[in-house]
């Protein structure tokens, strides 16, 4: 099994930046797909989920507006749209695979909004 995030970088507050996530070796299409966050001392914490069909989708408040969660199943692929960003979405973000009890975590890719 394995996720592979990339995508992320440095970009300046109100840039943009479009995060993936490839997954392999589990049936994508039957888990949810979910991105997390964990900031330097923070604890990680969920932005953004996607059920395995694209019917619902969740986000945290505060990334609401901002960030938009999709997946393409014939590509194992699930992304994070992150728009209008800000110096406090600096984190390292993780894509995680989750149905029932079973969950599959990536390794993360830093993010860092900076001018």
């Amino acid at each position: 099994v394995r996720l592979v995030e990339s995508g992320g970088g440095l970009v300046q507050p109100g840039g943009s930046l479009r995060l993936s996530c490839a997954a392999s070796g589990f049936t994508f299409s039957s888990y949810a797909m979910t991105w997390y966050r964990q900031a330097p001392g923070k604890e990680r914490g969920l932005v953004a989920s996607i059920s395995s069909t694209s019917a619902s989708t969740n986000y945290a408040d505060s990334v609401k507006g901002r960030f938009t969660i999709s997946r393409d199943n014939a590509k194992n692929t699930v992304y994070l749209q992150m728009n209008s960003l800000k110096p406090e979405d600096t984190a390292v973000y993780y894509c995680k695979a989750v149905k029932a009890i079973v969950e599959y975590w990536g390794q993360g890719t830093q993010v860092t909004v900076s001018s």
